[in-house]
């Protein structure tokens, strides 16, 4: 067992007790800074609030058995801090406060905060800035306009004067388009801290932005958090909630930290991807909670375009210690990875009433660039998981997604349009109330899925399990249920104690296997 601060600020810090628990600790854990209780817990990740700026702390923490574990910390500088009251926001529900927030926003020198107190604060689209840390206080919501006539605008491309160049601001699933900016919007900044355990309130609902959710009225809808072109970013403690599409949605931006959040939308909520990196780098994702609509977590790398253009990878993306419930996808890579997604590490999670677990869609037209390689899955924990594993190289998205060439489980030819999936790793998994099948993996007959590796993977079905659709694919049935592993196209499969338990039929239907 070990007790380690993961990181600190000026007035606050966040622990991690690591007694083998995923999310949530194996044992009830009470909380001492200083020799003064502060808090009790049953999480593994646990933030500390208002803490003194330049100070010496001892955290203890003491589980019901007498167990003690220990740390020390000391808090960050602090020059001032900024409350946003005292440059005239209300903070009443129901005055504008946007701009008065963002006045403080703009004011704050370095090593200092913007703090936002308790109360209901109404805005459109706050802009951050370099070096600016925001705090929301307990009790304090920023609560989002949803009249798109307030909203800014993000054209997708900008033509530079001579021609030669291109400003790409917008983005829409992986193209350049129009967007309306973010309830919070960062561009080109760096060194930004967004904390607290206050809310994130977008009041999306299906009279406002979800209501003909695929429709471009004006501008596609904002995120609740946009970074683009970012580094060195936190956002800690906060929860975000009701967003109009996409939560969290990191775009080309490096060096991230998304640490002890909750992230809640209703299940019935189109498109409210829970974070969504996009031809990031370096981003962890440690300690959050994701309850909503859509893929808990994508990682995407753009479409046709822009993939092929910036050919900027997903890559280094570390998540571990959250707990995903009822989205479609637990974790998601695609579609829109035309820029390939390299070393994404999950490990020590717990997957909730998702659809799925792991969840990879691609497909022919994704391009050369389109390379999925250095996946690890471990330590994971699935309850009410419809299908754990599915690994899709068919996936019937865009205009063309019914096409013959998109469709045919035929080889056709070998060229600079196929994507490659490269290497897949699952490991110590226990997937428990299975519904419809432990595995799906289909890759493309002329472009094979490389290698996929499963050692110490426990499936067991649920007593009455749903039947459904494994996989987004046509030729994929829409009634399988307690269906086994079934592969398709991979050059090397490795199972190691790999166990399938209630399913109907056989444990495990290979087809068009290299080695196994």
């Amino acid at each position: 067992m070990e007790l380690k601060v993961i990181y600190k600020n000026a007035r606050c810090a966040v622990i991690e007790i690591a007694d083998g628990g995923h999310y949530h600790t194996a044992s009830s854990w009470t909380i001492f800074l200083n020799q003064k209780e502060v808090a009790k817990t049953d999480k593994t990740i646990t933030s500390l609030y208002h803490l003194t700026p330049d100070t010496q702390y001892e955290v203890e923490a003491v589980n019901e058995h007498g167990e003690r574990i220990m740390s020390y910390f000391s808090t960050d500088y602090e020059f001032v801090t900024l409350n946003v009251r005292d440059f005239g926001a209300k903070g009443d529900g129901e005055s504008d406060d946007t701009l008065f927030i963002q006045a403080a926003v703009m004011a704050c020198p370095k090593q200092s905060r913007v703090l936002i107190p308790a109360g209901t604060y109404r805005i459109t689209s706050l802009f951050l800035r370099d070096d600016v840390s925001i705090e929301l206080d307990e009790g304090a919501v920023l609560s989002a306009f949803t009249d798109r006539s307030r909203f800014p605008v993000f054209e997708g491309m900008v033509q530079s004067y001579d021609e030669k160049g291109e400003y790409n601001l917008g983005t829409w699933e992986g193209n350049p388009l129009r967007m309306f900016t973010a309830i919070i919007t960062g561009v080109n900044v760096k060194n930004v801290t967004i904390y607290g355990q206050g809310t994130i309130e977008g009041n999306a609902n299906k009279e406002n932005w979800w209501k003909d959710p695929k429709l471009m009225n004006g501008a596609f809808r904002p995120r609740m958090v946009f970074l683009e072109r970012c580094e060195n970013v936190v956002l800690q403690g906060i929860t975000v909630q009701n967003s109009p599409s996409w939560n969290l949605h990191p775009y080309f931006s490096d060096n991230l930290r998304f640490l002890d959040m909750k992230v809640l939308n209703p299940k019935d909520s189109p498109n409210t991807d829970g974070l969504d990196p996009e031809s990031c780098k370096n981003v962890e994702i440690t300690g959050v909670y994701f309850s909503l609509g859509d893929d808990c977590i994508a990682i995407k790398s753009g479409k046709i375009y822009m993939g092929a253009t910036y050919k900027r990878p997903c890559e280094n993306i570390t998540i571990r210690q959250c707990c995903m419930r009822d989205g479609h996808g637990s974790i998601t890579i695609g579609s829109e990875m035309a820029g390939g997604v390299k070393n994404l590490t999950v490990r020590d999670c717990m997957f909730l009433h998702t659809d799925r677990g792991l969840r990879i869609k691609t497909r022919r037209g994704r391009g050369k660039d389109a390379v999925i390689q250095g996946i690890l899955f471990e330590n994971i924990t699935m309850d009410h998981v419809m299908t754990p594993f599915v690994i899709n190289c068919f996936y019937f998205c865009d205009p063309d997604g019914h096409s013959e060439y998109v469709r045919s489980k035929e080889a056709g030819p070998v060229d600079d349009r196929l994507p490659e999936i490269s290497t897949l790793t699952f490991r110590n998994i226990e997937a428990t109330n299975c519904h419809v099948a432990a595995a799906y993996m289909y890759g493309l007959p002329e472009k094979k899925i490389g290698r996929v590796e499963m050692e110490n993977v426990r499936v067991t079905y649920a007593e009455n399990p749903m039947c459904g659709q494994p996989a987004m694919m046509e030729g994929c049935s829409r009634t399988t249920c307690r269906q086994g592993i079934y592969a398709n196209n991979i050059e090397e499969l490795v199972l190691k104690n790999v166990e399938v338990s209630g399913q109907e039929g056989p444990a495990v239907v290979t087809e068009n296997i290299g080695n196994m």
